[in-house]
Parts: C-alpha cells; structure tokens; sequence
C-alpha cells in the first residue's frame, strides 16, 4: 500500500475536484480562518475553559529556589548536594518558560490531494490553522516546512495572528499537482533536522503514503524535538465500495489501473492490504516513539483537536509518574508535557 491510488473517473476522486472542499470557490485564507476563529476556536474555548496548559507547554527551565521535601514530592527534584550539607532533604524549584517554538512539517505531494468529500489538503490546513492561532494567540512562535517534490519552502517561526495567516496563506496557495516523483519523507525529515536546531514542539502532518526509509530519520527527529505525528487518510483508502469497472490513478507517479470493484475478492484483499499498512503504520510510529494522531477527512475539527487535547494530558500524566522514555523527557533530567 505504498501508492494513493484514486478513482478519477468518479465524483469521489480528487482529480475531479472535492465538492465538498471549503477551499473552493473564492475562498481565501482570512475567510477560512476568520471562520475557524468564530466556529471552532471559540467553541475549544468554551469546551477547554480556557486552560491551554496541558495544550503547549515550555521546554525551558529555570531554577527558583530551594526549599525543605514535602510529601508527595517528586523525587526527582531532591537535590542531594544540598541535602546532605544541611542533613534534611531539599528540593529544587523551577520556573518553566511557557514560550515555545512550534513548527508544522506539511506534506503538500499530489497524494494529499485525494478526498472522497473533502481533500486531505484541506482538512490538514484547517487543523494546522487552528493550532496555530491557539499557539500564536499565546505569545508562541511558529514556523513550516513545506513538501511538495522536496523540501521547497522554510517560513521561519515568527509570532502573531498576521503570520498565521501567512502560512494559511502558503499553504492554500499552492498549485496542485497532477502527478510528480514518489514522496521521500526520509528526506524530508532530514532536512526538518538540519532545520530546527532548537528542542521545539514539531508536528508532522502527512499521510505518510512515502518511499520506506523514514522511520529512523523520524525518532532521529523525535530524540531533539517532541514530535506529534498527524496522520492523514480518506475512508475510501481503507474499503472500496462496489462503483463496477474504474480507472484508479496512483496520485503520485500518474500510471493507471483498470479495476473492476464490483469483484467482492478485489474488495476484500483492497481492504486487507489497507488494514496491512494501518498495522505497519502504527507499528513505526511506536519503533520511532513518536505520538500519532488520526485525522480523517470526514472527522469534525472540534473533535480532532479535543483528541489531540487528551493525547496531550495522556502524556502529561506519564511525565509526571516518570514513564516517559529519557529522550522523550526535558532538560534537567525529568520530564516535560
């Protein structure tokens, strides 16, 4: 399951157009956002109270004060030069820097294209768009790499709504392609690394339909940065419906098949190959040890961001009893969310 393979002859393709795409028509990146503002970030506002905390924290840390062991302590932050001077345990206090730097790594290859309703472009625009305005909203700084045949745009991390806009913008903006080499997320990866020299929040956003070889430059990735995986895919890529005879294109090198998807057996092994690279999938984001996170082009935004909300006290909750891989963890040697 290395290739995208569409059905341009159908109203379900991407080649045909989305109907159902909210990019269409004269749509621009302020409307969309302006619509995200007032639809769906004044709704997480109200569903989150207001509390982005466990959403994006700070990798910076700075030491306080000390002060004498109390119980329930975290073990961790005794410090043992100090204790035994002064024979009583004591532990060190930190000020942690809220401010974080966050980058979107976005996979723009012909594959992300495709949507049965709603194009994966489309649906991972919004969603970056939206973790951009929260972060940007909170004095954070963003950035983007883009990916179309390579690594072709660098926006460096700026803060505020107006740049924001502008990664929306560039996002939005680019031509689509009809076919081109295969996507390399390898490469891709390689030059995030080079890239981003500072310990950042980093979310790759991808269908991760690639050439192999991306899973060792991903937890390469993943040891300097806290790196959230956000998947991509259309329901169509996991079962075929019966449509009769079709012509498939693979979205990537452009080369047709003719198949027949009233043939049940043709069906059924589409969907087992399908559930073969989901297993696959899920299998090297845990061999990277990366987080991953799951977005349909059918999913409703609110509910994505919300998932993502959970996964996010999920691994806070880890931090704090001490489960976290150390590459996974923070300076000083204890973890961070």
């Amino acid at each position: 399951m290395s290739k995208s393979w569409q059905a341009p002859d159908t109203n379900l393709g991407a080649a045909s157009g989305a109907s159902g795409s909210p990019f269409s028509g004269h749509s621009n990146a302020e409307n969309v956002l302006r619509r995200l503002e007032w639809t769906v970030i004044r709704r997480l506002d109200g569903l989150l109270h207001g509390d982005y905390q466990t959403l994006f924290r700070g990798f910076g840390l700075d030491l306080a004060d000390l002060r004498e062991y109390q119980y329930n302590d975290d073990v961790r932050y005794i410090d043992w030069n100090v204790s035994a001077r002064l024979m009583t345990p004591y532990v060190r206090v930190y000020n942690e820097d809220r401010e974080i730097a966050a980058w979107f790594l976005m996979d723009l290859s012909p594959s992300v294209d495709f949507g049965s309703r709603v194009k994966k472009r489309s649906v991972s625009a919004e969603f970056i768009a939206v973790l951009a305005r929260l972060l940007t909203r909170h004095g954070n700084r963003i950035g983007a790499l883009l990916y179309g045949e390579s690594v072709d745009a660098v926006i460096p991390a700026r803060s505020g709504r107006r740049h924001a806009l502008h990664i929306l913008h560039t996002v939005l903006s680019r031509t689509e392609r009809s076919s081109s080499v295969p996507t390399d997320l390898g490469d891709f990866l390689k030059t995030a690394f080079r890239v981003m020299q500072r310990r950042s929040l980093v979310f790759i956003v991808s269908d991760f339909i690639s050439a192999p070889g991306w899973i060792e430059p991903l937890s390469r990735l993943g040891q300097r940065h806290e790196v959230i995986a956000i998947r991509l895919y259309d329901p169509l890529e996991m079962e075929l419906p019966d449509l009769g005879m079709l012509v498939m294109r693979d979205a990537e090198t452009g080369e047709q098949l003719f198949v027949d998807t009233h043939d049940r057996a043709f069906r059924n092994r589409f969907a087992t190959l399908a559930e073969q690279r989901e297993l696959e999938l899920r299998s090297a984001f845990q061999q990277a040890s990366v987080d991953a996170l799951e977005l349909s082009t059918d999913d409703n935004l609110v509910d994505a961001i919300l998932r993502f909300a959970d996964l996010r006290k999920r691994r806070s909750q880890l931090a704090a009893r001490g489960h976290l891989p150390r590459h996974l963890r923070g300076s000083h040697d204890f973890s961070v969310a």
